[in-house]
């Protein structure tokens, strides 16, 4: 009987691969053996139904596996009699980890129920659980998890060792009885009693609570209590950036409006926080100004427990210190928290790697962070890839992520904060190592971006390797390009790239940019007409200074006058004159700054990155349409806005309300950018519009683009962040196709 050696390559360990196997290989009478190994999962295998399983392999795979490759070939060596789960063989990193998974409809209806796991709040099984948080090494084994540190039980032994079992090589398999445990914490002292429920009547009576969960540490309490929100708020010096909520489904549907399509994405194995529309029930102060809630389901069998307790839903806010990278060690959280919390909710099982929430849209699609849940998750590099280097790819300064490409895929690392603070440059180096160790990558160069002040861009530059420095606007447009799949011989594009700030090539601080080129090179087509930055990180940081610069470009120096009395405008003006600490950019974040000032949003200063953006689009939530906006004249190659000010003060004075002026300038810019690059299709220059940058988040001002962009090839961002989180996938694409040579098509 013929026999057959079989590669199966992709996300296939962790996710109960090996027992789906033996499990098809029972069905179709074959005997031979499985294992994991450093490219996946190896089979051998003979019988009568060979083209079944093998086409099965594909087609029946378990929920969370991702099947890249079935590569078939003959095999002349020995079989066992039956069919057996062999132990992995060798290390390395050729195969795909899983990311972490939220609690299954099995472990959640188990811990619910009345066996050995009832109220158990590590229980898992090969379909959910932890598993990027707790690994330390490949192959995915036990011994390589911090779940070394917990021997089985002759009970969980079993279910271990059982193929029929769902817990058939689980490596966090665990229950009370060999388990991690869980407690409460107050003042230093353990807490007798149910620690779940400890909690919860904590948390109804006002408290602040540190909870140690799957990546860090959350800062929880109850959302609907404004005097524990206000709490929160002050002990974190976190004043009104928006807090991320968490409960059961039928309570979220109670405080946001869900659609079917963000019930999907909530249910997703990844659980993400996701943005839905709120129904204005909770206390302002959760999310000021926002008309948008991010809300997520309980994804431990913890939160779940916890979840149930309560009954209500809970703020679920990062534990950290403002700006520092989120705590993950009982430790840490005592000495770093304790200032913030009233008690600790804490378990014994160690976190191997940081890992924040990822935070997404389900419509449109756009993930905003990518972390948990997602991290590690690889996309293919596109066609023409194939024969790329190993890149290694560092990022900006700014929502600091890092990309790795081998063996024609790319792999994105996880969000780690901003790089300005001191804590979380110390975790970009640790991230830098940790996926290179685990993943067995070998870089041949490293991509970064070409500010040389940024400490990514220093990291990269001090490594003793091959450097490419990649323009930043460039690496919006190619991760946008690589994440759609778009060929690297596949022609130019128009890239309508808008942010707050990057480096431009001819030494100021772009922002508001149609590019036309391809993963290779670009030149700069249109442009938003320049404007000072007075005070340098201080425009980013208070918006008058931003209105003040645009009244004054266009004529209305009274307006601004009457606007900000209080600030000093004459100083202001004359750095901007002289060129004092004032760079010019042409930076549309700062646009819409000086339009959220003159509407008295944020207008003194911002507590948080995009703070009066996001007010101004929240504004126009319950607009009506407006058809035309607010006109930006194209004057040559500059987009002048000029035009929209005297427009906007006389809709202000005639009474108009902030939420139809808001509407007007979404409008009016989308309308502007799009037809700019609508020129360089139509012409037969372009053959696709790229829509790339943190602006792009922006769900008004993304269907104002696409509107004005109706009937021609769009890409978009829906995997890969439009912000910096999406960069160090940009450079990485840049740098590979320069280094496999060709010209630049345009």
């Amino acid at each position: 009987m013929n026999a057959v050696v079989i590669r199966v390559r992709g996300q296939v360990q962790g996710v109960g691969f090996r027992p789906f196997v033996w499990q098809l290989a029972q069905e179709f009478g074959l005997t031979g053996r499985v294992w994991n190994d450093a490219e996946g999962v190896g089979i051998e295998a003979a019988g009568p139904g060979l083209d079944g399983f093998v086409a099965a392999l594909t087609a029946r795979a378990p929920k969370l596996a991702r099947v890249d490759a079935v590569e078939v070939a003959t095999f002349g060596g020995a079989l066992p009699p039956g069919f057996e789960i062999a132990e992995s063989r060798g290390r390395g990193a050729e195969t795909r980890v899983t990311p972490d998974a939220a609690t299954c409809a099995a472990c959640a209806t188990e811990i619910r129920g009345t066996g050995r796991r009832q109220g158990y709040a590590f229980t898992n099984c090969t379909h959910c659980g932890p598993r990027f948080t707790i690994l330390n090494g490949l192959p995915y084994d036990r011994a390589q998890t911090t779940m070394a540190a917990f021997p089985m039980c002759p009970d969980c032994a079993a279910e271990y060792r059982d193929p029929a079992d769902r817990r058939f090589h689980a490596q966090p398999v665990a229950c009370p009885a060999c388990g991690p445990r869980l407690w409460l914490e107050v003042a230093g002292q353990d807490m007798p009693g149910d620690a779940v429920a400890l909690a919860a009547d904590l948390l109804r009576a006002g408290a602040v609570l540190a909870i140690k969960g799957l990546g860090g540490f959350h800062l929880a309490c109850d959302a609907a209590n404004p005097v524990a929100v206000a709490t929160l708020r002050h002990r974190k010096y976190r004043p009104s950036k928006p807090l991320a909520l968490m409960a059961q489904e039928a309570a979220l549907q109670g405080v946001v409006v869900l659609s079917g399509a963000d019930l999907a994405l909530l249910r997703d194995p990844a659980a993400p926080i996701v943005l839905a529309p709120s129904r204005q029930i909770l206390p302002e102060v959760v999310a000021p100004g926002m008309a948008e809630l991010g809300v997520m389901l309980p994804y431990t069998p913890q939160h779940h427990l916890l979840s149930d307790a309560f009954g209500g839903v809970l703020v679920m806010t990062s534990g950290n210190l403002s700006g520092e990278p989120q705590v993950t060690g009982n430790a840490e959280a005592r000495e770093k928290l304790s200032g913030f919390a009233d008690a600790f909710l804490l378990h014994d099982r160690e976190i191997a790697r940081r890992l924040d929430d990822s935070v997404e849209r389900s419509t449109p699609p756009m993930v905003l962070r990518r972390a948990r849940g997602r991290a590690p998750g690889t996309l293919a590099l596109p066609p023409g890839f194939e024969a790329a280097p190993q890149v290694l790819a560092l990022g900006g300064q700014m929502k600091g992520a890092i990309c790795l490409t081998k063996n024609g895929q790319a792999l994105p690392g996880h969000h780690l904060g901003d790089l300005d603070d001191a804590l979380c440059a110390d975790e970009f180096g640790k991230a830098v190592a940790d996926y290179r160790a685990l993943f067995d990558h070998r870089p041949e160069l490293v991509a970064v971006d070409a500010h040389p002040g940024y400490r990514a861009t220093q990291a990269g530059k001090a490594m003793g390797l091959p450097v490419t420095e990649v323009w930043h606007h460039h690496a919006h447009m190619a991760a946008c390009l690589a994440e759609n799949g778009w060929p690297l011989e596949g022609g130019n594009v128009a890239a309508i790239v808008l942010d707050g700030t990057g480096l431009g090539p001819d030494g100021t601080l772009w922002g508001g940019e149609v590019l036309f080129g391809d993963y290779r090179g670009f030149e700069r087509r249109f442009w938003l007409k320049p404007a000072p930055l007075i005070g340098g990180d201080k425009a980013a940081r208070e918006p008058w200074r931003n209105a003040l610069v645009r009244l004054d470009q266009a004529g209305l120096p009274d307006w601004a006058d009457a606007l900000f009395p209080g600030r000093p405008r004459d100083l202001a003006r004359q750095a901007a004159a002289r060129g004092i600490n004032a760079p010019m950019s042409s930076s549309a974040g700062r646009l819409f700054d000086a339009v959220a000032a003159c509407l008295d949003i944020c207008a003194e200063g911002q507590s948080y990155e995009g703070e009066a953006a996001m007010r101004l689009e929240a504004l126009t939530r319950h607009a009506p349409d407006q058809g035309c906006g607010y006109e930006l004249t194209l004057h040559g190659t500059e987009f002048d806005p000029a035009p929209l000010w005297p427009a906007m003060r006389d809709d202000l004075r005639h009474g108009l309300p902030t939420e139809v002026i808001a509407e007007r300038f979404h409008a009016g810019l989308g309308q502007a950018f799009a037809g700019a690059a609508r020129q360089l299709v139509e012409s037969g220059a372009a053959q696709a519009v790229v829509l790339s940058g943190g602006c792009f988040q922006n769900t008004r001002l993304l269907s104002a683009v696409e509107a004005g962009l109706r009937g021609l090839p769009v890409l978009s961002h829906r995997l890969t962040p439009a912000n910096d989180g999406g960069l160090a996938l940009g450079q990485a694409v840049v740098a590979a196709a320069r280094s496999l040579g060709g010209a630049e098509s345009r």
